[in-house]
């Protein structure tokens, strides 16, 4: 095998990603945990906080977060009992549920994001100037959309059937 394959600008692009993302899930997993959630609970309590009227459809919420609707379940089921989330019926669908954030849901995410927000600026878009950031964010939007396109699913305001305001990362 060619050893110059492993030198490919695209391997690299990748790999440096990779790394990233796993040494920032490490600092954010750690935060997560002294504010008593776990990094998909986060995630879930910031999709829902950040969607119009602070709930999203079930299937949305999924596709959001790429679990699976069993996952979502359970997940759900576990924050509910916690109350950090309810469920609230779908007017227009039966079959549907919507996900909702509660105030002690609200009440985390504003204990956890201060020290989240410091980790970011430290380790991740306090790296970069401004204008490289901006790159970066639309380079990440683009190849998002591309491999995962139900990412934002549910954004859209379920009164109005309109999108949602933009939030700056989507």
């Amino acid at each position: 095998m060619d050893q110059n394959v492993f030198n490919d600008p695209r391997i690299t692009a990748v790999g440096l990603l990779i790394e990233a993302n796993a040494g920032l899930s490490a600092r954010f997993a750690a935060q997560f945990e002294e504010n008593g959630l776990s990094s998909v609970e986060f995630e879930v309590l910031a999709r829902l906080a950040r969607s119009p009227g602070n709930q999203l459809r079930m299937t949305d919420l999924a596709a959001q977060t790429s679990l699976s609707t069993s996952g979502v379940t359970r997940v759900v089921d576990r924050m509910e009992r916690d109350g950090l989330i309810c469920r609230r019926a779908c007017p227009s669908d039966r079959r549907s549920s919507y996900a909702v954030i509660t105030a002690a849901g609200l009440g985390r995410l504003d204990k956890t994001l201060p020290g989240h927000l410091r980790i970011i600026e430290q380790w991740f878009t306090g790296q970069l100037e401004p204008e490289a950031l901006r790159a970066l964010l639309n380079g990440l939007r683009r190849v998002r959309d591309a491999v995962h396109p139900g990412a934002t699913a549910g954004s859209a305001d379920p009164a109005s059937g309109q999108p949602s305001a933009p939030t700056g990362d989507d």
